[in-house]
């Protein structure tokens, strides 16, 4: 076989190169393979750059991505760590970021009583108490997508409250134990104490979204209000023009308004996070106004339930014994009340409760008449309340609002949604108030026994807050909101939905 033609180093001969062929016979022969592959690279250029996403991860732009690393279907673990109680929300995803059902609702809510706080002294049984909520969310998450879902735990106001570095080693422990037991994603980063405001515009987001507004302008938007056991939120969008003239908060490091894009629309969100007037955390400062009984607490109260739950009696008990039961009996005559790893004397009043006293002592403790108020318009505590407007026309209160409405049985419990006015707690409150703790039993059958007593208390503190705290009309309709219709389902109107939205968003 002869051996191939020499490459010829004479450029000006006929154009000859390698082999002996010249450059135009060449791309001659070429010009289809190359055309056809030329054509495919074309083509799958075109098809990436149609299928791709946005590189932000912020919440700001999720409603413009299409998403879709784990296949049609993508799942995200929220731990709602609240100062009541922690809660697990699982939630499935399209491709578009529609909701997609898991079994027969649009998510996995599961909740459990007491919370992270509750655990200040012992970091991992903190983490612990997790165990069972972190089962039920993989019982519902596939196999073979767990180890592409991720997993966040958002702390509220609870730990916000702690003293000291026990906030942190709760997390720390809580992130030991989800790197030790969860098949979920999980870094350092997702486990944290949720700041107020991002836990406000989440609820913004997440009630919003639920029902069908992101995309329109800010006045077809609906405000929110989320009183939580430490803290309370408002949200809701205002008008650029407001926006600009926004006062700085006093320490003059952030604004009052965060920038969201959602849908294509820009919209300027009043957000702003009230921490230790959440109900729970009310209930103490209330208490630390005078020393003699609390008007707020129901008459019969006069120490904490179950505090010494000695066995019977029995004939054969000695002098000795009758006299030391005695004697601890009367230490229990003052109740206590715990929050926030403190104590507070609670026991009723003498004159027995009174529903005008005890809003007096809750506009004390709200700071109505704030006198460093440096703006046109507060809301309580000197903090500026956004100006109004068309974005606070249509208010959803959630959380405890809710709650102890149902509660008290002027809202059905079983229905997602109820339109009341702030004067229905002011109604039900003159009623709590008149009642004794002996007959508030059977009356509020639904209240749990601990909170019995201080149903007077915290039905005229929501009053006092929707009516001088935030300035609503006694008189103006708003909704109560468990959970939001959506395609068909009832989800839960809580932060965690916002922040899953975030965290699928922050995968692509």
């Amino acid at each position: 076989m002869p051996p191939p033609p020499k490459r010829s180093s004479n450029n000006s001969n006929g154009g000859r190169q390698y082999y002996g062929e010249s450059l135009s016979e060449k791309m001659r022969r070429l010009r289809k393979p190359v055309l056809v592959a030329s054509t495919l690279v074309l083509l799958v250029c075109l098809l990436a750059f149609l299928c791709s996403s946005p590189s932000s991860d912020s919440v700001d732009s999720f409603a413009n991505r299409k998403y879709a690393p784990g296949g049609s279907k993508s799942y995200v673990v929220i731990f709602d760590a609240g100062s009541s109680g922690s809660r697990v929300h699982v939630f499935c995803f399209d491709r578009n970021l529609d909701l997609v059902p898991i079994g027969e609702d649009l998510e996995l809510f599961v909740q459990k009583k007491p919370g992270l706080s509750s655990y200040a002294k012992d970091p991992k049984d903190a983490a612990s108490s997790l165990l069972s909520l972190l089962k039920r969310a993989k019982s519902v998450v596939p196999q073979e997508l767990q180890q592409k879902t991720p997993v966040r735990v958002g702390a509220t106001a609870g730990l916000r409250l702690l003293h000291g570095d026990a906030s942190d080693q709760i997390l720390q422990a809580v992130r030991d134990f989800l790197k030790d037991d969860s098949t979920f994603i999980s870094k350092a980063d997702w486990v944290t104490v949720l700041d107020g405001t991002q836990e406000g515009a989440y609820l913004w987001v997440t009630v919003n979204y639920l029902l069908g507004s992101l995309g329109k302008k800010y006045s077809d938007t609906v405000g929110v209000v989320d009183l939580g056991g430490g803290s309370v939120q408002m949200a809701y969008a205002i008008s650029e023009t407001d926006a600009a003239n926004a006062p700085r908060i006093s320490n003059g490091e952030d604004t009052y308004v965060k920038k969201m894009h959602l849908k294509g629309k820009n919209y300027y969100l009043y957000v702003h996070s009230y921490l230790n007037y959440g109900l729970l955390a009310a209930r103490a400062e209330i208490l630390k106004v005078g020393n003699s009984g609390s008007p707020c607490i129901l008459v019969g109260y006069d120490g904490t339930p179950n505090s010494f739950n000695f066995v019977r009696l029995e004939v054969v008990l000695t002098t000795v014994l009758l006299f030391i039961t005695v004697n601890l009996c009367m230490f229990s005559i003052q109740g206590q009340y715990n929050y926030g790893g403190a104590s507070y004397p609670a026991s009723a009043s003498s004159s027995g409760s009174s529903m005008e006293k005890c809003r007096g002592v809750a506009t004390k403790i709200l700071r109505v008449n704030e006198p460093t108020c440096t703006h046109m318009k507060c809301t309580f505590g000197g903090i500026w309340n956004g100006g109004g407007g068309d974005g606070q026309k249509n208010l959803f209160v959630a959380s405890f609002f809710f709650d102890r409405a149902a509660e008290a049985g002027f809202v059905n419990p079983n229905q997602p949604v109820a339109k009341v006015r702030p004067m229905d707690f002011a109604n039900e409150a003159k009623h709590a108030c008149e009642t004794s703790l002996k007959d508030a039993k059977s009356r509020y059958p639904r209240v749990e026994e601990d909170n019995l007593p201080y149903l007077c208390m915290d039905l005229v503190y929501e009053f006092t807050l929707l009516v001088d705290g935030f300035g609503l009309d006694p008189d103006q309709e708003i909704t109560l909101v468990k959970r939001v219709e959506y395609q068909n389902s009832k989800v839960e109107a809580a932060w965690p939905l916002g922040s899953a939205i975030e965290a699928v968003s922050s995968l692509t």
